[in-house]
């Protein structure tokens, strides 16, 4: 069997605790490659135990003549008789063995997909000359791909706006051909594993606190507070051997695929062959490969991101979240679990220990350890005594008055110069891809929006495209305004784009290496390698660059707009920028030189953004901890978002409505809970990709009573015919 019995329970829990389906579940808990193609193989073990009987000796002959290899289909053929009775008297007898292997299209949808002309370039041009007008995006790919060469079909797609089916109907009339390009293998782990670490006073004294908690076989959880740079790794690592020294496994989850190339060659500096990895950039074949090994034992160490708590790994001594604030840590699609949780039950069922570890845990979490339901160890000094970045917040105000409409100010500009001429490496942080936010006509207001999502088209100067962030529209930029035709499109709002245009103006053959969801697909660690390798003077980034990352050579980290994660309708909105700034200000300094952050903000005095300054994590915590209090927002309640989508407004209205009044009488007679529905109201982006939502919120309690009301809820919901082509989903304290 693909899952043992601790695995077919956590399938049910998810089912209760998520309300999902026992196949959503175990759908995620699976890699992609075992739900391509199972194939049962039947393995030549001992033929000398085989019973007797003429149609025993026919399939074992068969067998042998097959390689000793074969499955029961080929067997039939090689027999001319139907075979499975026989296979399995011969698998009691014990002359073979049975064996479910994952067969088919596993590297097939590994690394990325290439495109390039399957003629000469100017025969291509003349094939779809004659279709520019009706095809527009048909005759840009060709042309992208004259001048590019091969390039990959994402790159084709971003820069022309031609959809996969167009590039697909373009190699059916033989004008491209597709290849794929493999990502880079996982790579070796050392020859010579490394002692262990040399932990100082305040890590060894954090290890050694949970260390006793992983002696006594009965599952706990503890916060490692650490603050940034004081070494939560090599604590990590103590924890693991102490794990394996005691005969039992360990796992390590990170929250980016970015920070696992990073991890790994640490943890397999250490541990060697013991060390399985699983992610979702890994080829489809790998990741099986790694899930097999793990399920075999040959590694006791799994290192990943969220789906890797999923891994088959027996008897659990220490299971790590790093980062545990992390909003990539929870699933936004069913079932809709977080890592937490899972590993939770995992460590309770083992005895195992969960280590949280942060420089800015959730309030959620903090509240926790405060109240004793979590262990906590605290690190409050950087290794080996090194000092916390020197933080300057500097006013944007000023430099608009000044004159200054840039993203780069006066005081950035200065210490970017400084760290040019001592030949030191500096991070940039701007939250936001593209050029600019959106195109607005000074004339008649008009803004050119989405035909498929209630959200205005971003402006990518790269491609010289107006481009949705939520489905993945993309339409040529306008010379003129499509409403009043006036000649100027004004661009407003800022993006990494815009950023790396306006530094290359102001630093003339300085090198700049721009790292967001648009350059960085599947190339994490080959840009982070080439900015580390080569020594690249400035890294520019979205929050990829702002988490995990220990580069020794980075000096200076300056924060472009700090307030844009910060006013936005979300009541995590500050503990997520306090994160944030928090996390990218820690990437400085982790070398022999002090650091330096320059946070440029609009609100200088925003009491968020001063705790994150200041490192200040007890500061923030109090603070948001009030205002949670006050509003009744988690700990201090759960909050259930109902969602009703589909693609007729009323109907969802009035289903959203219908959702709202039932809810109301399920949760009545919730005991000591107190719940209170609110709504329906239109969710933030109204409509994604053509279906409309609205939502209905439940203040409340995370517990039985509650989740099987709403069970009962979403199966009325879906088992309604007045429902036909409507989806209800349901979430707890979600992070979107």
């Amino acid at each position: 069997p693909v899952l043992d019995a601790g695995a077919l329970s956590l399938a049910l829990w998810m089912r209760g605790r998520y309300l999902c389906t026992v196949y959503d579940a175990v759908r995620a808990m699976l890699p992609a490659g075992l739900w391509y193609r199972l194939q049962e193989l039947w393995i030549l073990e001992d033929p000398d135990r085989a019973p007797g009987g003429e149609r025993a000796v026919q399939v074992l002959d068969a067998l042998r003549q097959l390689g000793g290899k074969a499955t029961a289909s080929a067997l039939r053929t090689a027999c001319g008789v139907e075979p499975r009775p026989t296979l399995r008297a011969l698998e009691r007898a014990g002359a073979v063995r049975r064996e479910t292997v994952a067969k088919g299209g596993g590297d097939r949808k590994g690394g990325r997909r290439m495109a390039e002309l399957a003629v000469p370039a100017g025969d291509a041009l003349d094939a779809v000359g004659p279709s520019r007008r009706r095809s527009p995006a048909r005759y840009e790919a060709v042309r992208f791909l004259a001048a590019a060469g091969r390039s990959s079909c994402a790159e084709v797609e971003y820069h022309t706006g031609a959809s996969p089916q167009i590039l697909k109907a373009l190699e059916k009339a033989g004008i491209l051909v597709f290849s794929r390009e493999d990502p880079p293998p996982i790579p070796l782990p050392a020859a010579d594993p490394l002692p262990p670490p040399v932990l100082d006073r305040e890590q060894r004294e954090a290890a050694d606190q949970i260390r006793a908690l992983m002696g006594t076989g009965r599952a706990s959880a503890v916060l490692l507070h650490g603050v940034t740079g004081s070494g939560k790794t090599q604590v990590y690592l103590d924890l693991v051997r102490a794990a394996l020294d005691a005969g039992r496994t360990a796992m390590v989850l990170v929250p980016e695929i970015v920070l696992t190339p990073q991890m790994l060659r640490i943890f397999s500096a250490r541990f060697g062959d013991d060390v399985a990895m699983l992610h979702s950039s890994l080829r489809m074949s790998e990741r099986t490969g790694q899930w097999e090994r793990i399920r075999r034992g040959e590694a006791r160490v799994v290192l990943g991101t969220r789906s890797a708590v999923f891994a088959p790994l027996r008897d659990l001594g220490v299971v790590v979240l790093d980062e545990e604030q992390e909003d990539s840590y929870r699933s936004e699609s069913a079932p809709r679990y977080h890592a937490r949780d899972v590993a939770k039950y995992r460590c309770v069922r083992d005895g195992a220990v969960l280590v949280l570890g942060s420089a800015t845990p959730t309030v959620e979490t903090t509240w926790a350890a405060e109240q004793g339901v979590y262990h906590r160890a605290v690190l409050r000094e950087r290794y080996n005594e090194q000092a916390l970045p020197e933080v300057r917040i500097e006013d944007l105000r000023r430099e608009i008055r000044a004159g200054n409409s840039g993203l780069i100010g006066a005081g950035l500009r200065r210490e970017l110069g400084r760290n040019l001429e001592r030949g030191e490496q500096s991070i940039l942080f701007l939250n936001r891809r593209g050029a600019s936010r959106m195109l607005l006509c000074g004339a008649c207001g008009h803004v050119p929006g989405c035909p498929r999502c209630s959200v205005p088209l971003t402006y990518h100067s790269a491609n010289d495209r107006l481009m949705c962030h939520w489905c993945g529209w993309s339409q040529p930029a306008p010379g003129a305004c499509p409403m009043c035709g006036a000649a100027v499109m004004e661009r407003v709002g800022a993006g990494t784009q815009k950023a790396e245009e306006e530094l290359r103006s102001l630093f003339p053959g300085t090198e700049i290496l721009r790292m967001d969801a648009d350059t960085a697909s599947g190339r994490h660690e080959e840009l982070l390698s080439r900015f580390e390798r080569e020594r690249i003077p400035i890294l520019l980034g979205t929050q990829m660059v702002a988490k995990g990352l220990d580069l020794e050579g980075v000096t200076l980290v300056g924060v472009l707009l700090a307030d844009l994660s910060l006013y936005v309708d979300h009541y995590r909105a500050a503990e997520r920028t306090f994160s944030l700034l928090t996390q990218v200000v820690g990437r400085a300094g982790r070398g022999g030189r002090r650091g330096r952050a320059v946070i440029q903000t609009y609100t200088p005095d925003n009491d968020v953004i001063r705790a994150a300054a200041a490192q200040d994590h007890e500061r923030f915590y109090r603070s948001e901890l009030r205002l949670r209090r006050l509003r009744r927002f988690p700990p201090f309640a759960d909050l259930w978002r109902l969602t009703v989508s589909g693609t007729e407004e009323r109907a969802v209205l009035r289903a959203a409505v219908e959702v709202r009044d039932a809810l109301r009488l399920l949760c009545a007679g919730l005991p000591g809970s107190d719940p209170e529905v609110l709504g329906p109201a239109p969710a933030p982006v109204l409509r994604v990709n053509g279906r409309y939502r609205y939502r209905t919120i439940l203040v409340g309690k995370d517990d039985r009573a509650t989740r099987e009301r709403l069970g009962q809820l979403l199966k009325g919901f879906t088992t309604d015919r007045a429902h036909r082509g409507l989806d209800l989903s349901i979430d707890c304290d979600g992070m979107d």
